[in-house]
């Protein structure tokens, strides 16, 4: 049995976690903690105050809504 290839906004977690240092986790409590605001709002303080790049700082918010949204 081989395993599901992961696709969507998750497939880019790997990448995230090697290229910043930190855990998915960590990056997904960030971004809970903005939920007042619009999913370019956070994408873009991402960005900003923690040097993430635009696809992945993207991926993490859209992967955040995902799960509030179920």
């Amino acid at each position: 049995m081989t395993a599901e290839k992961v696709k969507g906004p998750a497939s880019y977690f790997p990448s995230i976690e090697k290229t910043y240092g930190q855990p998915v986790d960590h990056w997904l409590s960030l971004v809970g903690t903005r939920s007042g605001e619009k999913h370019m709002e956070v994408v873009n303080w991402l960005k900003a105050e923690h040097g993430l790049g635009h696809g992945h700082a993207n991926a993490l918010v859209a992967h955040a809504r995902a799960e509030q949204a179920k």
